[in-house]
C-alpha cells in the first residue's frame, strides 16, 4: 500500500515538472519570436519557388536575419503554417523579429512598390510627400514627427501597407542606424548623444549635395566646433525663418538671405548662436550621419559655393575672402550671360 502511494506521489510530481518544464519551454519560445532581431537595417530576402521552409530557414540564419533557425521552425509549427509559406522577394524590416518574419512569409508581402525619400528634407516635407504617395493606404498618422528622426532612403513596400507603418518603419530605421554606428564614433568628436549628431549632420547635409565633399564638410565643421569658432551655415539661418521651407519674394521668386535674416537670432541660425542648432534642421541620411561621427582630419575652416555645385575650401580667411570674391565675379558673369541671352 505504501508503495502504491509512493508511485502515485512519484507520478504526480513527474506530471507538474513536466508541466512546469513544458510552460517554462512555452514562455521561453514566445520571447524568442517576439524579442527585435538581428539586422539593423532593411535586408531584402527571397524565398524561391518551391522551397521549403527548412531551407528558408537556415539561408534566413545564415544571412543574419534570424539568430536561431529552429526557433523559426518552432513556431512554424506551433501556429501550423510550415506549408504556407509564399514564394517571392521581401523586404525584412530592421531589428524584425521571427514572428514578424514569419507573418511576413506566411502573407506573402513581398516587395511591390517603393518610395524614395531624399536626403535634407524636412519632416514637414517627408509627411507631404508620404501623404501624396498613391500606392500607400490610410490616413496620416495623428501623432506629431520631430525634425530629424526620420531616415531618407529608398524603401520596398507590399500592397495595403498605411502611411503610418511606412512613417513609422523610416521612425525605426534612423534609430536602428544610431544603435549602430554611434559606439563607432571617433573619440573627441564634439557631440555628446546620437541627437546631436543628428542635428550637425542635418547642417552638413543642408550644405552640400554632393557625396565627395560630404566628409570634408563634416571634418570642417567638427574642426570650427572645436575651435570654439560658430559653425555660421546658412541653412541654420533659413530654417529659422522659415523651417526649412524656400525663402521667396512678393513675386513668389527663389530669393536668397536678407542682411535683417543673418543678423536675426533665433535657436537655429549659428550665426549668432555657439555650438549646435536648437534642433535638426532636416532629415539627414546615413552617410551625413557616418561623417560627422567618423570625419577626416583638414585644416580647412571656411568654405563658399562655387557657383558650380560644389565649394571653394579655405584655411585661412584671407584665402577665405579670395574665394568670395571669386564666386561674386563668377556670380556676376552669370548674371551678365543670362541678360545677353
Amino acid at each position: 500500500m505504501r508503495f502504491l502511494k509512493a508511485l502515485v506521489a512519484l507520478f504526480f510530481v513527474i506530471v507538474i515538472l513536466g508541466g512546469a518544464a513544458a510552460g517554462y519551454g512555452w514562455f521561453w519560445l514566445q520571447n524568442e519570436v517576439a524579442k527585435p532581431g538581428p539586422v539593423t537595417q532593411e535586408t531584402s530576402f527571397t524565398v524561391e519557388r518551391g522551397e521549403g521552409l527548412a531551407s528558408v530557414a537556415a539561408r534566413l540564419e545564415v544571412d543574419g536575419l534570424v539568430v536561431d533557425k529552429r526557433v523559426l521552425r518552432f513556431k512554424a509549427r506551433m501556429d501550423g503554417v510550415e506549408s504556407d509559406i509564399k514564394a517571392g522577394s521581401y523586404m525584412v524590416h530592421a531589428r524584425a523579429s521571427v514572428a514578424d518574419i514569419l507573418t511576413q512569409l506566411v502573407d506573402g508581402d513581398v516587395i511591390q512598390f517603393r518610395l524614395t525619400i531624399p536626403e535634407g528634407l524636412t519632416t514637414a516635407q517627408i509627411l507631404r510627400r508620404v501623404e501624396a504617395a498613391t500606392d500607400l493606404t490610410g490616413d496620416m498618422p495623428e501623432r506629431e514627427f520631430a525634425e530629424g528622426i526620420l531616415l531618407p532612403d529608398t524603401y520596398a513596400f507590399g500592397t495595403g501597407t498605411t502611411r503610418t507603418q511606412f512613417i513609422e518603419r523610416m521612425e525605426t530605421a534612423q534609430d536602428a542606424l544610431l544603435e549602430e554606428i554611434w559606439e563607432t564614433r571617433q573619440p573627441g568628436v564634439p557631440v555628446n548623444t546620437p541627437y546631436e549628431a543628428v542635428i550637425l549632420a542635418s547642417v552638413v547635409e543642408k550644405e552640400t549635395a554632393s557625396a565627395e565633399e560630404r566628409s570634408l564638410v563634416a571634418g570642417l565643421f567638427v574642426g570650427r566646433l572645436k575651435r570654439g569658432m560658430r559653425l555660421e551655415s546658412d541653412p541654420t539661418i533659413i530654417y529659422g525663418v522659415s523651417q526649412g521651407e524656400p525663402l521667396r519674394n512678393r513675386q513668389g521668386e527663389r530669393r536668397t538671405l536678407y542682411r535683417s535674416e543673418i543678423d536675426r537670432k533665433t535657436d537655429w541660425n549659428t550665426y549668432q548662436i555657439d555650438g549646435l542648432p536648437k534642433t535638426p534642421i532636416c532629415n539627414p541620411g546615413r552617410d551625413a550621419i557616418i561623417a560627422v561621427l567618423n570625419p577626416p582630419e583638414t585644416d580647412y575652416v571656411f568654405f563658399v559655393a562655387d557657383g558650380k555645385g560644389g565649394h571653394l575650401f579655405a584655411t585661412t580667411y584671407a584665402e577665405h575672402q579670395r574665394n568670395v570674391a571669386a564666386y561674386r565675379a563668377y556670380e556676376r558673369g552669370e548674371i551678365a550671360r543670362e541678360r545677353e541671352n
